[in-house]
């Protein structure tokens, strides 16, 4: 598509830009919490589905058969006020929400120790999702979806 054709669409490169972030959030939504959300009742075992899911999306399903466009996207406007960051924000507080939620409904089934904070919980996944993409697209590391998967588990007590 021509750029005058991007533009009658869409009417900004900004524009465009939320409207394929969008497109991403919801294939993620898709693809990770809703698969993890089927497999598994609340509890750890819905947190390690969603981590195996969350790792397969890295690995196999995210941009062009692997990778993230969420944390290609945060990178890329962490730093830049406007929109766009805005909707990467809200998009990243709205997912350690969830990986809090799933933690804490953890804790009160009894699978997780009381004293689990699910905040730090939620920032450790995270921090290795990210470390993972990183390893997976830029290093082209074979081994890092499956360290990936195992540091996860083992943030959550899990073997």
């Amino acid at each position: 598509m021509s750029k005058a054709g991007v533009h009658g669409h869409f009417g900004s490169k900004e524009a465009l830009q939320l409207a394929a972030f969008d497109v991403a959030v919801e294939q993620f939504r898709e693809r990770v919490p809703a698969r993890a959300a089927q497999a598994a009742g609340p509890g750890l075992g819905r947190l390690l589905h969603l981590c195996d899911a969350w790792v397969d999306y890295l690995e196999r399903e995210g941009i062009a058969g692997g990778g993230c466009f969420l944390t290609a996207a945060a990178l890329e406007f962490d730093n830049r006020p406007g929109p766009v960051r805005d909707a990467v924000a809200d998009a990243a507080d709205r997912w350690l929400t969830h990986l809090a939620r799933l933690a804490a409904e953890a804790v009160e089934a009894g699978d997780l120790p009381s004293e689990t904070d699910p905040a730090q919980i939620a920032f450790e996944l995270n921090g290795i999702a990210m470390a993972a993409n990183q390893a997976i697209q830029l290093q082209r590391d074979p081994a890092a979806p499956d360290r990936a998967r195992r540091a996860m588990h083992r943030t959550v007590g899990a073997p």
